[in-house]
This record gives C-alpha cells, sequence and structure tokens, in this order.
C-alpha cells in the first residue's frame, strides 16, 4: 500500500521521531511505500523545555522524509492537507501526543479525508496529557473528530479515547520494541565507554526528567542506607525538562552526592546502548504514564525492569518475570530494588525479559494498522 506519515522525524530528536522512522522501516521490510511528512516547525522555541528540539545525527538515506509542516500556520496546515489529499494514499497514519498538536493535525486529516479514498489512522501516546491545561479537551475533541481510527499502546488510553468516541474504530497494540539503539555490548565495555568503575552495580533512571516521572521518589528511595551503602551507584541519564533544584536539593540531603551519577543531557541515539549494557536494572518509577518507550528499549538490551503500578507499565512489565511493579512511593520502590541485588534476582529476570519481549514486534504493529484500515473501509 501507499502510506503517508506526519509526524516527528529527522532532523528533530527524541523517542517519537524513533518511533515514527522505525514504524516507516517497518512498513518498507512489509513491502509497502512510505514516507514520512515531518515538521519545519514542531514547537515554537518559547513552548520547548529543553535545550534543543534538534538532533545532532545524520539524516536517514533509508527512508524518505521531507520538512514541511509548520505547526502554527494555518496556511501550511491547508496546504499540506491539499497536497496529501491530491495524492491520494491509501493510509495516512498520524502520531497523537499533545492537543498542541490538535489544530495543524486535525486540519490536515479534514483536507485529506476529503478526497473519499484515503484513511487516516492515528497511533496515540496519550490523549490525556501529562501536564493539563484549560482547552485540552476542546482541542482534543477537534483531533478526535478529524479522523477513522485509533491505534492505542495500551489499555489506559485507549479507555481514555472512549470518553471522547465510542463510535469510532479502535484496536489496543503495544508499544514495539526500540530495537534501533544497536546491537548489546559487555558491562565492562558498556562501563569502559562511560568512564564508570566496574567495581559497582548501577541502577538506570533514563529519559527526559520532569515531575511525574517520578526521580524524586527514587532519589528517596535511594537514600535507604540497605541502596545506599557503597557497592550501588545510580544514573540519571536524560535532561531536565523542569527546574531541577529539587532533585539538587534531595541529593545534599540525604549526602548522595558521591553514589548518583547525572549524566543530565539530551542521550543521542548512538550512546544509548551505553548507559543501558552498564546497568543491572532500569527504574521508572512514574508517578502516572500511559506507556513508555523506555520500557521497550529495556526489553531490547534485556534488562530487568522496575515500574510503578500507573497507566499500562504493569501490562507490559509482568511483576516477579522481568522484574517489579511497585507503587509510586519511595518505601515499595526501596524494598524491590533490595530485592533485586540481596537475592541475586538478575539472571531469572533476564530469563523472563528475553520470553516476554516476543511479544512486541513492529510486524504486530503493521497488522494492526492493516486490520484498523479494513474495519474503517
Amino acid at each position: 500500500m501507499k502510506i503517508t506519515i506526519v509526524g516527528t522525524a529527522h532532523p528533530f530528536r527524541g523517542g517519537i521521531a524513533v518511533f515514527i522512522e522505525r514504524l516507516a522501516r517497518a512498513f518498507k521490510e512489509n513491502k509497502d511505500e512510505v514516507r514520512i511528512s515531518t515538521f519545519t516547525l514542531q514547537y515554537p522555541k518559547i513552548l520547548f523545555p529543553g535545550e534543543t528540539q534538534y538532533s545532532s545525527s545524520s539524516k536517514p538515506t533509508d527512508i524518505a522524509i521531507t520538512q514541511e509542516v509548520n505547526t502554527i500556520n494555518p496556511f501550511n496546515w491547508l496546504k499540506i492537507g491539499n497536497r496529501i489529499r491530491k495524492e491520494k494514499p491509501d493510509i495516512v497514519i498520524f502520531k497523537y501526543w499533545i492537543p498542541f498538536m490538535a489544530p495543524s493535525l486535525g486540519t490536515i486529516a479534514r483536507r485529506i479525508r476529503k478526497n473519499k479514498h484515503t484513511k487516516v489512522i492515528v497511533v496515540v501516546d496519550n490523549i490525556i496529557p501529562h501536564e493539563k491545561r484549560i482547552g485540552d479537551n476542546t482541542l482534543n475533541n477537534y483531533f478526535v473528530n478529524s479522523v477513522d481510527g485509533f491505534i492505542a499502546m495500551s489499555q489506559s488510553v485507549l479507555d481514555d479515547l472512549n470518553t471522547f468516541n465510542r463510535e469510532k474504530p479502535k484496536l489496543l497494540s503495544l508499544h514495539p520494541l526500540y530495537d534501533n539503539f544497536g546491537a548489546s555490548k559487555s558491562r565492562e565495555e558498556a562501563l569502559k565507554e562511560l568512564n564508570l568503575d566496574s567495581q559497582f552495580r548501577y541502577m538506570l533512571f533514563f529519559g527526559i526528567i520532569r515531575q511525574y516521572k517520578g526521580l524524586d521518589i527514587l532519589l528517596k528511595a535511594f537514600a535507604d542506607e540497605r541502596l545506599n551503602n557503597g557497592k550501588i551507584k545510580l544514573i540519571v541519564a536524560g535532561e531536565f525538562y523542569e527546574d531541577d533544584t529539587v532533585y539538587m536539593d534531595l541529593i545534599e540531603k540525604h549526602q548522595l552526592q558521591d553514589s548518583v551519577i547525572l549524566a543530565t543531557k539530551f542521550i543521542p541515539d548512538e550512546e544509548v546502548v551505553n548507559y543501558f549494557c552498564a546497568a543491572d536494572i532500569i527504574v521508572q518509577p512514574y508517578k502516572h504514564a500511559t506507556q513508555s518507550g523506555v520500557t521497550q528499549i529495556a526489553y531490547h538490551f534485556e534488562k530487568p525492569m522496575l515500574v510503578t503500578d500507573v497507566g499500562g507499565l504493569k501490562e507490559i512489565v509482568p511483576h516477579n518475570k522481568v522484574g517489579y511493579v511497585t507503587n509510586p512511593n519511595e518505601k515499595e520502590v526501596a524494598d524491590a530494588l533490595v530485592d533485586f541485588y540481596a537475592n541475586n534476582r538478575s539472571e531469572e529476570f533476564i530469563k523472563g525479559v528475553k520470553e516476554e519481549k516476543k511479544k512486541y514486534t513492529w510486524k504486530k504493529m503493521i497488522d494492526s494498522i492493516n486490520l484498523l484500515y479494513q474495519q474503517t473501509k
């Protein structure tokens, strides 16, 4: 089939760009014709909390990416929508994660659907945003009413979608593996790349740092003397998207300066392997969530995980098989991590990870999109 994907891709960076580019490759493997229409302007600089929106990596040469969508220019939305309408792809796929995108993507979708041929399908990260704002529901309704069907990557998002529209077809298809960060390497090699001492054991908190990600919970848990014992260190790898004062104060309060390694920057794709392969366990102490790409990187590198019982995280991290599911509080997080190290649970969890990861293929995502396409015809 002829597929157009509209959303974040190179030269922009981040998890959504990684997802969309990997999805395009999956369609190519399926012998479909696919192109990506990405942004000339994604967020106005004033709305972007990080240092830069742009990738330092080279543009992919194996997938077609065109920069053309401006999220704040209505004339651009009409132009792009009309052009794609005339091209008549069989499917246009949007990735939706924040109400800010609703006016631009929703308007483009409405123009496309006027050709009575193209079906517009959305892979939804979140329909209810992590940081809520006035007008979110109005924007979400505009977008939801602009498309033909939805792929949700967790049951919680599927339930949220039904609060906006119960009639349009929806399918649950769990987040596939992020298998595009290269092959695993040995712990020793990864530690050498990061200039870390192999005599210590390492836990990893990975990804952008926002209040809902629960790094404060993890720092309080790590202050437990059973963990902060001179043998274990915590790596925090990711860029602050908010004021770092609360976290620095916790590190100082609990005297964690020598045991917390702060790699608080955006981690380029080619460096991701080092952080995951250096770690014994990946810790996601989120206060609320839908699903997470971090878990799917952990599956790729076959690492045990700790997640909290929020959103769809427990759907993809079976408790005591691949790691732990705890409530989002420091005592339960600490107790689980103590159990992991004190009872040498790594080997049995890695065995569970290797078995569980078989569920999360890109072929299953492609099959779900094709099934939804048939349901919208």
